[in-house]
């Protein structure tokens, strides 16, 4: 009964911020509510017992991607800083009753999670070693060349904003 209610919490979460992601205008608050939309992903792949999925949802794409995103949002429209009053002002009443939902929701999901039982003792064929494994042996040079791209697009974006500001 708790799963389902932390499955249909997650899945409105998971609606709304995706919803949110599209129909804001501002792009920083679209960024952000991109960030409670992967965080909402993450948590469906800790109620599917994948916590390495989980783990590198809320490291890579929560974290770094986002982050990404938010500062070429902030280079490549200059000048467009929030001014004015708040316009979620009103909103922030409704922000503590969320919070405590999602803290009871994290509490539900951890108590089911700690004190389910024992689990199975058959080994799982996508675990943390076989992936890391596959990762360096077999995907080396394609993980390798994902990463002199980003690193180049890093640096492209350095060279844009330097020469816009000089």
């Amino acid at each position: 009964m708790a799963g389902q209610i932390t499955f249909w919490i997650l899945a409105v979460m998971a609606v709304a911020s995706a919803a949110g992601v599209v129909l804001r205008r501002n792009p920083i608050h679209s960024a952000l509510f991109l960030v409670v939309h992967l965080a909402t992903l993450a948590a469906f792949f800790l109620k599917m017992r994948a916590e390495f999925l989980a783990t590198a949802q809320v490291i890579v794409y929560a974290g770094a991607i986002a982050v990404l995103f938010v500062f070429a949002i902030m280079v490549l429209i200059p000048g467009r800083e929030e001014t004015g009053p708040d316009p979620l002002r009103s909103q922030r009443l409704l922000a503590v009753p969320v919070a405590g939902l999602l803290l009871v929701l994290l509490a539900v999901m951890l108590r089911s999670a700690l004190f389910s039982g024992p689990e199975p003792a058959a080994p799982v064929s996508g675990g943390v070693a076989s992936i890391g494994r596959a990762l360096f042996t077999d995907y080396l040079f394609p993980f390798e060349v994902t990463s002199v791209l980003l690193l180049v697009a890093l640096v492209g974006v350095m060279a844009l904003a330097k020469r816009r500001v000089a």
